[in-house]
């Protein structure tokens, strides 16, 4: 058997697939970043209210805490030519973040 099915882990290039990873993160982050500052602005641009003001702090809160999961993914990453599978409790985290992100930015438009 010929083409891609048939190649072995000795031809796979370990190095890409970590990088791929990497950027994914770093393009996660950028995304939650730009969605974090944008609902700020829009939450703020009537006036500062109360209730804007808490779900504010608490979409910072989010994106710090998604910020951080992602950096320190990043840099285990970068630190080796093979690096560790992701752990479940990571991944939890990381996508339950994201989404909580993402719900405290609509209810901040909306």
């Amino acid at each position: 058997m010929s083409g891609p099915a048939a190649r072995t882990a000795a031809d796979r290039d370990p190095g890409l697939q970590p990088e791929r990873t990497r950027l994914a993160w770093r393009r996660t982050t950028l995304s939650s970043t730009a969605a974090a500052l944008l609902a700020m602005k829009t939450a703020l641009h009537g006036g500062a209210s109360a209730t804007g003001v808490v779900v504010g702090a608490v979409c910072c809160a989010l994106w710090l805490a998604f910020l951080f999961i992602a950096h320190r993914r990043i840099r285990t990453l970068a630190a080796t030519s093979s690096p560790p599978a992701l752990t479940p409790w990571h991944a939890t985290a990381g996508a339950l973040l994201t989404v909580a992100l993402a719900v405290c930015a609509a209810a901040l438009v909306f």
